[in-house]
């Protein structure tokens, strides 16, 4: 890991090496109803981002995670609790507002990521910064003191600033944004190749050779292959999807029609959305909001890297079985499996994204995201409300009955088939419970 890290033995200047207690000025204690946490408050406004610009799923989760690394080392340089993601500190405890720094570190990763959102992000900001500096009014009478206190949100928006900066440097050469030749798959029966409507070829191509955040590769956690196309797991997959799937004439309810459309959402929006709500409601602190959600987004950042390495590889593998059901079930009569059967013109409710299909992208982040936030709220009050655009909302009570929702209707929508669903959801929770593990641990 320290090799992905950014050193640093001095905080910038003007910065005193004086210790800082959680309540120092300018600061209050986390859990104090009147104060507005920060870390949930930019978390939301990376949410509303997201849904502004209508980001793709596929976009989200990284950049979900280089928000949150930059949050998540500006507060923890101040606070100095765990180890760092990426940018490192080597000093002592320092003065400056771990509420500052977290403010400047999102806006400027923000900014830096969503440039055309600048005068919303700035707006955001502004407000933030006001909120936060009005504090140092209302809780100190002697001006000396006032005037420490605007000095260390000085000193946390300085930091912030820096940390963010660092962090986008990092990233803007992890590969994702690089030019690689399109893949189409191949013809061979059984491997994947483009589907309707769009007969593109593979998007989001970049995530599978994107560096990772903590996890060491992208084949740390590849799950294996998938089943051939003359086991009886095959044969399963290709009824149910078959039955469930199917645009016209589906043994789906009304209630999994629905939910099929409402999870196609982004799941990086459908997660941050839950963890902010159960933070909120399980009055976490700062700081154990500030690791809950960078444990969840790099959790799902490198849960996407490996999902989408695995589509590329096994794709390229004409022994494979990447096809989607959009192409499989018309062409059943070629696969080799007598308990199949062919239905020409067979069409998914929802477009087929235009991937392997294994492993499965949203069940992996599902898989990923739920062990994070069960991690936490085991045991403690669950409900949440999600969004989709376009949708009418959702609330649940169980972070399990979202989950197994989510996985569900990869098959209701006709796009995956069970047994991919399974291994990938499975994929997401190692991933998840590695990087809790072995990352952001206590010093």
């Amino acid at each position: 890991m320290q090799s992905k890290r950014f050193m640093i033995t001095g905080l910038v200047a003007g910065m005193a090496l004086v210790v800082a207690s959680s309540t120092a000025a300018g600061e209050q204690s986390p859990t104090a109803s009147s104060s507005v946490n920060p870390v949930l408050e930019w978390n939301q406004i990376f949410v509303d981002t997201l849904i502004a610009t209508n980001t793709a799923n596929s976009s989200s989760q990284r950049l979900g995670a280089i928000v949150h690394t930059a949050i998540f080392d500006a507060y923890n340089g101040i606070e100095q609790r765990y180890t760092p993601i990426f940018f490192v500190l080597n000093d002592d405890r320092r003065s400056a507002s771990r509420r500052a720094a977290v403010i400047a570190a999102a806006h400027t990763a923000l900014v830096g990521l969503f440039p055309t959102r600048q005068q919303d992000l700035d707006s955001r900001y502004d407000a933030s910064l006001a909120s936060l500096r009005g504090r140092c009014e209302d809780r100190h009478t002697f001006a000396s003191r006032k005037r420490s206190c605007f000095d260390r949100i000085e000193q946390g928006i300085t930091w912030g600033v820096t940390v963010a900066q660092a962090v986008l440097a990092w990233r803007a050469s992890d590969g994702f944004s690089a030019s690689y030749p399109a893949f189409t798959g191949g013809n061979a029966v059984g491997q994947w190749r483009s589907t309707p409507p769009a007969f593109g070829p593979m998007s989001a191509q970049g995530l599978a050779f994107t560096t990772m955040f903590v996890l060491l590769s992208n084949q740390q956690f590849r799950p294996g292959a998938p089943r051939g196309l003359t086991s009886a797991t095959y044969a399963a997959d290709f009824d149910a999807v078959k039955a469930l799937g199917r645009s016209t004439g589906s043994t789906r309810t009304d209630d999994q029609t629905a939910l099929a459309a409402f999870w196609e959402g982004n799941a990086s929006v459908h997660w941050n959305q839950a963890a902010n709500q159960l933070a909120l409601a399980n009055r976490l602190s700062m700081s154990a909001c500030n690791r809950l959600l960078a444990v969840l987004n790099v959790a799902m950042a490198d849960t996407a890297f490996t999902t989408w390495s695995g589509k590329r590889f096994y794709g390229a593998d004409p022994n494979r079985v990447t096809w989607r059901p959009v192409t499989s079930i018309p062409l059943a009569d070629t696969d080799g499996n007598p308990d199949t059967t062919a239905e020409a013109g067979w069409l998914p409710l929802i477009n087929t994204p235009s991937h392997p299909e294994y492993p499965a992208g949203h069940p992996s982040l599902n898989g990923a995201a739920a062990t994070v936030l069960l991690k936490y709220f085991r045991g403690a009050e669950q409900t949440f409300t999600l969004t989709t655009t376009g949708q009418p909302n959702r609330t649940y009570s169980s972070i399990a009955l979202a989950r197994s929702d989510g996985n569900s209707a990869r098959v209701w929508g006709g796009m995956h088939y069970p047994s991919t669903v399974r291994i990938s959801d499975a994929e997401g929770q190692a991933i998840a419970n590695y990087i809790n593990r072995n990352a952001m641990q206590k010093r």
